[in-house]
């Protein structure tokens, strides 16, 4: 396929907070990469934790790959897209109204975690070490990023507490700013309706709960301690 010749000596895409994002062109204006090529490029870029050589390295691998296996990787991603969702009860990721965890009848509906995003409701089930339910906030208080209670799935929870009769609330939430600000937040307004208690973290300060190990989580779980 021949390159796309630029007016310009250098051709620069942005993302929406005006940070470059890919060079397309060489100096003398000759594009580096074909046009659809940078734009896979940008888009692979846009996902967390790919910067610029992983994405070039991951568009270079796809286009490499046979056209089925490209079809049936674009095809999963617009089907999990469009049809996984947020249960209506604990707003953890599922393709069903309710979610697995809380159709289950062996999981204990007296206990349940909170957690701030559907990523740590997935570590915690690895340690398979808690059998209670779960309910997702959807991130955390930030101020600064203009996120506030209103923001997140806290009323809910404060109404399913209130309402079940849960025994016990258990805080599983990464120690930062924002996570402790968000712990200390919920557990105020559900100390009037049950015991709160917050796991006990083996984790440093701004550490996500998605990266500790199974082991770090159990005993996380077990060493928890009620919320002063």
């Amino acid at each position: 396929m021949q390159l796309l010749n630029s007016p310009n000596p250098a051709t620069i895409l942005y993302d929406r907070k005006s940070t470059p994002l890919l060079r397309l062109a060489a100096p003398g204006g000759t594009l580096v990469y074909t046009r659809p090529l940078a734009r896979l490029i940008e888009q692979l870029q846009r996902l967390p934790g790919v910067g610029p050589k992983s994405a070039q390295r991951l568009a270079l691998h796809i286009l490499k790959r046979p056209e089925e296996e490209v079809k049936a990787l674009a095809q999963a991603l617009l089907e999990a897209k469009q049809q996984v969702g947020l249960c209506s009860v604990c707003f953890h990721l599922s393709a069903e109204p309710v979610c697995d965890i809380c159709k289950n009848p062996s999981r204990d509906p007296q206990l349940i975690c909170v957690v701030a995003d559907s990523r740590d409701v997935i570590a915690l089930e690895k340690t398979r070490e808690y059998k209670g339910k779960y309910h997702v906030l959807g991130g955390l208080i930030s101020p600064m990023e203009g996120i506030g209670p209103d923001h997140l799935h806290i009323s809910p929870l404060v109404k399913r507490v209130a309402q079940q009769g849960v025994e016990e609330v258990i805080m599983a939430i990464s120690p930062s700013v924002e996570g402790d600000t968000t712990t200390l937040y919920v557990g105020q307004l559900l100390k009037p309706f049950t015991k709160v208690t917050r796991i006990a973290f083996g984790l440093p300060m701004g550490g996500d709960l998605e990266y500790a190990d199974e082991v770090t989580l159990a005993r996380a779980l077990e060493g928890r301690r009620e919320l002063e």
